[in-house]
């Protein structure tokens, strides 16, 4: 039985097991526990949304595993969602480090190729020629590689001048940008000129 609000930890797998007070058995879950398990989160590397999400996965978690009969009762409700939580922010780490990683390796490898157009793009002696070009690339790439080579923004401050979701949409399209670029230069004696003899 139910005593207010509160439930023993064998009522409450009851409750969860039965389903006819789940509400109620959820709610006294996020009473009882969402802070320590939250607090868990913030004090290894987690941010308040990922607290909120972790403890929301952990939830739903313990209330499947229940309903599988998986909890057997050899832990208290509170040690055992708090294993969850850490298994789920272990995992959510580790998966955050693979994919730092790959991006770092990613980005390393698209700097290396992205000709030395980038760099003959902040030499004065060639920028009108560029201008040119850049004039045949449309409006949107126009912008960006003006903003970034010309002007020196940084990803984060491109942000505020051109619509795009965050920093790696516009890397994404920075890169897209400079192949097109790319593939007009070598389609340009003139400009094509310039860059060899800055190369020489």
């Amino acid at each position: 039985m139910i005593k207010g609000n509160l439930f023993s930890d064998t009522e409450l797998i009851a409750a969860i097991g039965r389903g006819d007070e789940l509400n109620s058995a959820i709610f006294f879950i996020y009473q009882q526990y969402s802070t320590t398990i939250q607090s868990f989160i913030l004090a290894n590397n987690g941010t308040p949304p990922d607290a909120e999400d972790i403890f929301q996965e952990t939830v739903v978690t313990f209330i499947d595993l229940v309903k599988k009969d998986k909890f057997r009762g050899e832990a208290s409700v509170k040690t055992f969602l708090t294993a969850i939580a850490r298994n789920l922010w272990l995992n959510e780490l580790k998966k955050r480090a693979r994919s730092d990683v790959r991006e770092k390796a990613f980005e390393h490898s698209r700097e290396s190729s992205e000709l030395d157009v980038s760099q003959h793009m902040a030499d004065r002696e060639v920028k009108q020629q560029f201008l040119s070009v850049l004039n045949q690339l449309g409006e949107s790439c126009k912008k960006l590689l003006t903003l970034f080579y010309y002007e020196n923004l940084s990803m984060k401050d491109i942000l505020h001048h051109l619509p795009y979701e965050n920093e790696q949409v516009v890397r994404n399209k920075k890169y897209k940008c400079l192949q097109s670029l790319t593939e007009l230069v070598k389609q340009n004696p003139v400009i094509a000129g310039l860059v060899n003899q800055q190369v020489k």
